[in-house]
């Protein structure tokens, strides 16, 4: 999308058809000849720039209603215009809207069109803009809406996780560090971990969207306009907090993007971990939980299999979202002010990377509604490894009054005693535990199991159930 010169001030001046007759593109009074097939080839870009038909629609209606408000076109010219592009929204909202290569881009594709509606007066629109700031307002109108949608979706998931976690606050599961098991936690805890990621991420979009908010339409070619233009008029007519203040900044800037894939990327690092946990939770050697067959495929040789697709296509999405990311700013990073046709390149990979997230989001919130707890499984699981040493040392510490690193010396000869004699710490004779440390009573065992270790954790935001509980009701209050 290259820049193209303000429109004739008088349309009367070029005859309605011209481009038809001479089959010259839109920009061609400066050339006499057609671009080659190549150069047209590489150069067009309605083959997916067409998805900012909506906003480049919006910014049309509301530039017209400006010029005409300001007496820059006449209000029957603005009329017709008006007119013109909301048969032009009523055709591709029908399908019926003739997308031409010839055109280049969404952008000419429109003004073509409507010439082609009503005559003169549609060249009497592009007056006091060009593409450039064309583009970076269609850019930064799609790029806010989706940072609105995708929060929402974000919070959808987060509803899910809730609503998964609240029936679950107390059952017992293992908590890991290093993947091996650590201290005791519950389902509602773990799930709830990932609702405070995804408010994160849901956050990230909504400060971005925030950033983002200023209109760059206005600023023309890079240096402005001459005509009598209210921008002020434009921005809050598209919903924007302000306008840009920086002519060449408006039309060179694509961080709005930039931002919004850095969101999107750390979004899919936490799908990602969480589709994870979901590959090893349904495996056999775990078998924390089952997923139904609307989430998981079969194999075509092997009968028995029930395999997480659904999970590790989740998981996959990640690379997706990085390499546009990465994409986008390996273009951006050697570019001099202000635009160049480089930036062409900005608007797939954010198309894609945000397909790709709007996808993985959607299944994941469907995988965390339909997934279901192997409560025993679980709860056995929670007592394996010695989970519970650190309930002895701290037992220690408590009612013996003895140092910590004292009591973790004391816990780790236990460990070791019970591993000997292939026990539990919760099976290890009181008579054992009084060899290490004579002072020990049979009172220790009642923080020796997996439920009363998970329920001693009370400091705020711990894993005993009526933490869980608490932050999973200040959840359903933030989400409400």
């Amino acid at each position: 999308m290259t820049d193209i010169p303000s429109a004739v001030p008088n349309s009367a001046d070029t005859p309605s058809g011209q481009k038809a007759q001479t089959g010259q593109t839109m920009w061609g009074g400066r050339f006499s000849a057609k671009p080659a097939e190549l150069m047209q080839a590489i150069n067009v870009s309605i083959g997916f720039d067409k998805r900012l038909a909506a906003q480049d629609l919006a910014g049309s209606k509301a530039h017209a209603a400006m010029l005409a408000a300001t007496g820059v076109i006449s209000s029957a010219d603005e009329a017709a215009i008006q007119d013109g592009l909301s048969q032009i929204d009523a055709e591709i909202a029908s399908g019926t809207f003739p997308f031409r290569e010839e055109f280049e881009d969404i952008h000419m594709n429109v003004e073509a069109r409507l010439r082609e509606l009503i005559g003169p007066a549609a060249g009497r629109l592009h007056t006091a803009r060009s593409r450039n700031d064309q583009v970076a307002l269609d850019f930064r109108l799609w790029v806010r809406d989706t940072c609105d949608r995708t929060a929402a979706q974000i919070m959808a998931l987060q509803r899910a996780l809730v609503a998964k976690a609240e029936p679950n606050a107390d059952t017992l599961m293992p908590g890991f560090t290093h993947l091996q098991p650590a201290q005791p936690t519950t389902f509602g805890h773990h799930l709830m971990a990932y609702v405070e990621m995804f408010g994160r991420d849901a956050s990230r979009f909504v400060d971005a969207r925030q950033r983002m908010n200023e209109c760059p339409l206005g600023a023309a070619a890079l240096a402005g306009s001459p005509f009598p233009i209210d921008r002020f008029q434009t921005a809050k007519a598209l919903g924007f907090d302000r306008p840009t203040a920086n002519s060449l900044d408006s039309v060179a800037a694509r961080d709005f993007a930039l931002e919004a894939l850095s969101a999107a990327s750390i979004c899919a690092v936490h799908l990602s971990r969480l589709a994870e946990e979901i590959v090893l939770w349904v495996t056999p050697q775990f078998g924390f939980i089952k997923l139904s067959d609307a989430f998981t495929t079969g194999s075509s040789i092997m009968p028995q299999k029930r395999n997480p697709d659904a999970a590790e296509l989740v998981r996959a999405k990640v690379g997706r979202i990085l390499g546009a990311l990465t994409g986008l700013t390996v273009v951006m990073k050697g570019l001099p002010m202000t635009y160049s046709k480089d930036m062409q390149e900005d608007k797939e990979p954010v198309f894609q990377a945000f397909d790709s997230l709007d996808l993985a989001l959607a299944a994941m919130t469907g995988m965390v509604a339909d997934m279901e707890p192997v409560k025993d499984r679980m709860a056995a699981a929670a007592g394996s490894g010695y989970s519970t040493a650190t309930d002895l040392a701290d037992w220690l510490v408590r009612e013996l009054n003895m140092p910590f690193r004292d009591a973790h010396h004391v816990t780790g000869a236990a460990v070791k005693r019970a591993e000997g004699l292939g026990l539990g710490l919760a099976d290890l004779p009181l008579a054992d535990l009084q060899t290490l440390e004579p002072r020990i009573t049979d009172g220790v065992y009642a923080v020796l199991t997996p439920a009363a270790s998970a329920a001693s954790r009370r400091s705020y935001g711990g894993t005993a159930p009526d933490q869980v509980r608490s932050q999973i009701q200040r959840w359903k209050d933030l989400l409400a």
